[in-house]
């Protein structure tokens, strides 16, 4: 898959920009991880890559192709979506959740493949032994589990997760970002996850996408590329010290003395 954007821009009331004039290209399988401060529109742009949102302006191609002539059954079938936070409220069972991942390859007809995948993604995720709870039942952590498990059964050549890590520990952290990580590498997929841990973006990640505001692209590239102690500055306003740690760069942050 190639995936491009051409000059994208987005506004929810057709005059603030949210994001403007965003152009970017993914040809090569990897972890694209997207980072940027709180309100630069990071959900707002992955949110235009499926067509969940339609650009204000500004074109998005899968194979030179604009989705916006593409129907929503054959954007699904290309670019799977984990949202943020995907409230799981009703009382269904964790398996029933997970096989909603599967719709856009079978639709309402459940084959043993939509089973045998769910199943392996419940494994993958460390949730096999709550197949059958109630989704209503479970931890903010445990829901995150079944967000990713149910991303990670829709077999797509590109897969959006916005925050994946959110509400899991440290070692569940690592856990899904190398597994991610494989995953791009191991299936050649284009995985793009945003993220608000600098260091697991460094460490995991083969390009980082840098948003600042006003909802603009800053720099992409290499984490050795992009996370340097300038656009730290620059973007975070915070100072920070980058240092190497097995070839990837890892960041040192300073103190805001003005909350002392």
């Amino acid at each position: 898959m190639i995936f491009e954007m051409r000059d994208v821009s987005f506004s929810y009331d057709g005059h603030t920009p949210i994001i403007q004039d965003i152009s970017l290209r993914m040809e090569r399988p990897g972890l694209y991880c997207i980072v940027g401060p709180n309100g630069v529109g990071k959900s707002t742009l992955v949110k235009c890559m499926n067509r969940i949102l339609t650009p204000t302006s500004g074109e998005v191609l899968i194979d030179g192709r604009d989705i916006a002539s593409m129907g929503s059954k054959e954007i699904s079938e290309r670019i799977g979506y984990v949202p943020v936070s995907s409230e799981i409220c009703f009382s269904v069972p964790i398996l029933d959740a997970i096989l909603l991942g599967r719709h856009n390859k079978s639709r309402w007809r459940i084959t043993e493949r939509d089973i045998e995948m769910s199943n392996r993604a419940m494994e993958t995720m460390g949730i096999s032994d709550l197949a059958m709870r109630s989704c209503s039942e479970l931890s903010a952590g445990q829901q995150q589990k079944v967000n990713l498990a149910r991303g990670m059964v829709q077999e797509t050549e590109m897969l959006i997760l916005d925050e994946p890590t959110a509400n899991l520990d440290v070692k569940h952290q690592v856990y899904v970002s190398e597994l991610l990580r494989a995953l791009a590498v191991q299936e050649g997929m284009i995985i793009v996850m945003i993220s608000h841990d600098l260091n697991i973006a460094a460490k995991y990640s083969h390009e980082v996408i840098v948003m600042s505001k006003p909802g603009v692209i800053y720099s992409m590239g290499t984490p050795k590329e992009v996370f340097t102690e300038k656009m730290i500055m620059d973007v975070y306003d915070i100072g920070c010290r980058v240092i190497e740690d097995n070839g990837r760069p890892h960041m040192m942050w300073g103190s805001i003395n003005t909350l002392w």
